[in-house]
């Protein structure tokens, strides 16, 4: 049995334990579809939930902060688990605890990548690194591993055909993304993924350039999804309807409001709660990069990272269908034009 398969099914019994405790220690939830759902949020950032809270979308529904993570995969798990109600990472680490058993599933897209929202994997500019070849060998910041900058770079490096045991030759790093572009200008990695505040304030004080960027490779896309608990699913679901819908709105809200006005309205929410956070970041922010209207979820935001995952070897072919894998049911824009 490989390593990788027996991480999952240990994964698997360890999750599967401790649903049946959340079952029973989440959150209260009455007849009436209301609760006050346990998250974790970014520090300095304005999650779509936190958006749609603020602008009166979630109804009755109330959010309770219990923490700031900024790992998408530890998010998840912490809703697997039933330390928050529900959590959001990118679709492949979705899959990922998907293969592993967790009783998860997938309402709503919540981040992506477009034209102004992308992740680029940058190198100082006398890098003899300009290709996929030349990553071999070489050491990449990026925020959390398993998440999405790992998997774009694997993809990336599969696509432009290095084989798997030379894609393995990459080494990807787990940084700080606070100090992932000191660490390139020191020269401890060869490159960095970068996005947002981290790779606008990297390029507004120049010397850096891109290999490549997700949005040149793979174009506009949702990225990550919000899930729940099954057994929150089955036993609360207006609640969930209502969490959906007020995400949904929210998303919408920010394509479609003036950008000053979103980061006033950003502003606002940070200084309202008070988490002794610097609120610069919310100055660089320009789209949530969601591409279905509402977040409304497309089978291609999973299946190419089932494709990726199982010809890695990470999870086993067939192990994960993207049929039943996630749901619209719950988003109000689901069947409207995209």
């Amino acid at each position: 049995m490989s390593t990788t398969r027996r991480r999952s099914i240990l994964l698997a019994a360890v999750l599967s334990a401790a649903a049946l405790g959340a079952s029973a220690c989440g959150a209260s939830a009455g007849a009436s579809g209301t609760t006050t759902l346990r998250y974790q949020g970014w520090t300095g950032q304005v999650t779509p939930f936190e958006l749609a809270e603020d602008l009166g979308y979630l109804g009755e529904v109330k959010l309770k902060w219990v923490g700031n993570t900024i790992s998408g995969p530890q998010d998840i798990q912490s809703a697997a688990t039933g330390q928050t109600d529900f959590g959001g990472a990118f679709n492949g680490a979705v899959v990922k605890l998907k293969a592993a058993g967790a009783p998860l599933t997938p309402v709503i897209g919540y981040y992506g990548t477009d034209k102004e929202t992308y992740t680029g994997f940058f190198v100082p500019e006398g890098s003899p690194v300009r290709g996929p070849r030349d990553l071999l060998g070489k050491k990449i910041g990026m925020n959390t591993l398993g998440g999405h900058s790992e998997a774009v770079l694997d993809l990336y490096l599969q696509r432009n055909g290095l084989t798997p045991d030379e894609v393995k030759r990459t080494e990807p790093l787990a940084l700080p993304p606070v100090t992932t572009e000191q660490s390139l200008r020191q020269k401890q990695i060869d490159a960095a993924a970068l996005s947002g505040i981290f790779r606008d304030k990297a390029l507004a004080t120049g010397g850096l350039r891109p290999v490549f960027t997700d949005y040149e490779f793979l174009g506009s896309f949702t990225g990550g999804s919000y899930v729940f608990r099954n057994d929150f699913i089955k036993r609360d679901p207006e609640t969930v309807r209502a969490f959906t819908a007020g995400v949904a709105k929210a998303i919408e809200w920010s394509r479609t409001t003036p950008r000053d006005q979103v980061i006033a309205r950003f502003l606002q929410i940070v200084q309202k709660r008070k988490r002794n956070e610097s609120p610069d970041a919310l100055k660089y922010w320009r789209s949530y990069g969601v591409a279905g209207k509402g977040g409304v979820i497309a089978d291609k935001e999973f299946t190419t990272w089932i494709a990726w995952l199982e010809q890695v070897g990470q999870i086993p072919k067939g192990e994960v269908e993207v049929d039943g894998l996630y749901t619209n049911e719950f988003n109000p824009y689901a069947g409207s034009a995209q």
